[in-house]
C-alpha cells in the first residue's frame, strides 16, 4: 500500500460533468490525519504508520453530590490514549486511530508528517472500507434475499424459513445455514470506486456511487488493490 487516509462520511449528492451527465457521489471529509507513530522492524517487527483523525477531548472524572465517581464526557479519550499521542507525536488525542502498512513508512515522521487529501487525484481507483448500517434482527428474506412462500389465502407459509436440517443423515443444521438473525453492522469493503472530484482546500473527496455506513461514520479510503 502506498496511500490511504481516514475520512468521515458526510452524505450523498449529485454532480454534473462538462457534458451534462449526472453522477451520484458520496461526500467524504478526508483528513488531515496526523502521524502519531511510525512502527519499525527493529522495534515492532514490522513497518507501519499509525495515524489519527479528528481531535477529541480527554475523559474527565469527578464526583456527584453523593460522592459517587462519574465520567463527565464518556466518549472522550482515556489517559492511556492521551498519553500515547503526547509521547510519540506531542499532539492531542484523536477519536480514530488506525495503522497503514505503507511501502514508504520510513519516510514519515511522528508529530511532523500529515496525510492530506491531496495524496489522491481525480480519476483514481480506490477501495473504501466502513461498517455497514445496522438493521437489527431480520428474517431470512431481508437478511439473505431468500424467496418467500405462496401468497394465497390457504397458504400458511409466507416469510418463514424453510427446512433447516437435512434428513436422517447428517441429521443436524449445517454451519453457514442462511437463517434469521442480526443483519448489518459488519465491516464492508467496496472495491474499485472512482474519485470524481477532490476539494483540497476543504479536505473533501467526492466518490462515485454509494459508500457503506451511516452519516458521520468512519471510512477508510485506500488505493485499489485490483485497479481496473
Amino acid at each position: 500500500m502506498k496511500k490511504a487516509i481516514l475520512a468521515e462520511k458526510i452524505g450523498m449528492t449529485q454532480v454534473f460533468n462538462d457534458d451534462g451527465v449526472l453522477t451520484p457521489v458520496t461526500v467524504l471529509k478526508a483528513g488531515p490525519c496526523e502521524v502519531l507513530q511510525v512502527k519499525t522492524v527493529e522495534n515492532d517487527g514490522y513497518e507501519a504508520v499509525q495515524v489519527g483523525f479528528k481531535d477529541v477531548k480527554e475523559k474527565v472524572t469527578g464526583k456527584d453530590g453523593s460522592g459517587k465517581k462519574v465520567i463527565r464526557n464518556p466518549h472522550g479519550a482515556t489517559k492511556a490514549e492521551a498519553g500515547h499521542a503526547k509521547k510519540w507525536a506531542k499532539t492531542t488525542p484523536k477519536q480514530f486511530v488506525k495503522e497503514f502498512r505503507f511501502e514508504n513508512a520510513a519516510e514519515y515522521v511522528a508529530g511532523e508528517s500529515v496525510i492530506k487529501v491531496d495524496i489522491f487525484a481525480e480519476g483514481d481507483k480506490i477501495d473504501v472500507t466502513a461498517r455497514s448500517k445496522g438493521k437489527g434482527y431480520a428474517g431470512g428474506i431481508k437478511r439473505h434475499g431468500l424467496k418467500s412462500g405462496p401468497s394465497g389465502h390457504g397458504s400458511k407459509y409466507h416469510r418463514h424459513a424453510g427446512s433447516n436440517g437435512s434428513a436422517t443423515t447428517p441429521g443436524r443444521v449445517m454451519k453457514g445455514k442462511k437463517m434469521a438473525g442480526h443483519a448489518g453492522c459488519e465491516q464492508v469493503t467496496v472495491q474499485n470506486l472512482e474519485i470524481v472530484k477532490i476539494d483540497a482546500e476543504n479536505d473533501v473527496i467526492l466518490v462515485k456511487g454509494a459508500v457503506p455506513g451511516p452519516k458521520k461514520s468512519l471510512v477508510i479510503v485506500a488505493e485499489s488493490v485490483k485497479a481496473r
